[in-house]
């Protein structure tokens, strides 16, 4: 959008775009139903992606970071989590009496990383338990998928407004599953494009 690629040059005008991803995505509380959607109004990136850019200070949200981390007692091996908002605009338009606005946990990969077990010992038994027991100025993690918080940096440092989607197909906590999640992915689809519309 914003490069020549024949003249392999950054365009002199910067065109700023609306991204929203919609996706699954899993409950981390008992509250948080499945079948809802969930408007992540931050993203907490347990990856790496956002470290290798520059001028991230002025996207990240330090003190929300730090105090997941303190909570967490976040192992020093892994990636420094990092916390970045939605564009406030695209928020408050895709926000309404039909959605929750949360904070989304983005993270690294399906096993491991989100307390799967199957032979291999995990080194934070209890991760999943901290996620659900942090707070921040009486916010709580609402879900788990892997690609929002990163999403959201990336717009940000680029120009660009962005928000993210949920689908909650299942539930940590309750241990509870979407009967027909291809309906609710449906219906979220269907809900985001008439708020677009409007």
């Amino acid at each position: 959008m914003n490069i020549d690629f024949e003249k392999r040059q950054v365009n002199r005008k910067l065109t700023s775009l609306d991204i929203i991803r919609i996706g699954t995505s899993g409950g981390l509380t008992p509250e948080i139903e499945v079948d809802s959607f969930v408007v992540s109004a931050l993203g907490i990136g347990l990856d790496n992606v956002m470290h290798y850019y520059d001028k991230t200070d002025k996207i990240f949200n330090r003190d929300f970071a730090q105090s997941f981390i303190d909570h967490t007692q976040w192992n020093p091996d892994n990636s420094v989590p990092y916390a970045v908002e939605a564009d406030k605009g695209l928020l408050k338009k895709l926000s309404s009496g039909k959605t929750i606005q949360g904070i989304t946990i983005t993270n690294v990969g399906f096993y491991g990383p989100q307390g799967r077990v199957l032979r291999a010992k995990l080194k934070d038994e209890n991760l999943n338990e901290k996620l659900t027991s942090f707070r921040y100025k009486r916010k709580k993690i609402t879900n788990l998928e892997m690609e929002t918080a990163t999403m959201y940096g990336m717009a940000k440092l680029l120009g660009h407004r962005a928000v993210s989607m949920n689908a909650i197909v299942a539930n940590r906590a309750s241990g509870s599953f979407s009967e027909n999640a291809s309906k609710t992915i449906d219906a979220l689809i269907q809900y985001t494009l008439e708020k677009i519309a409007k």
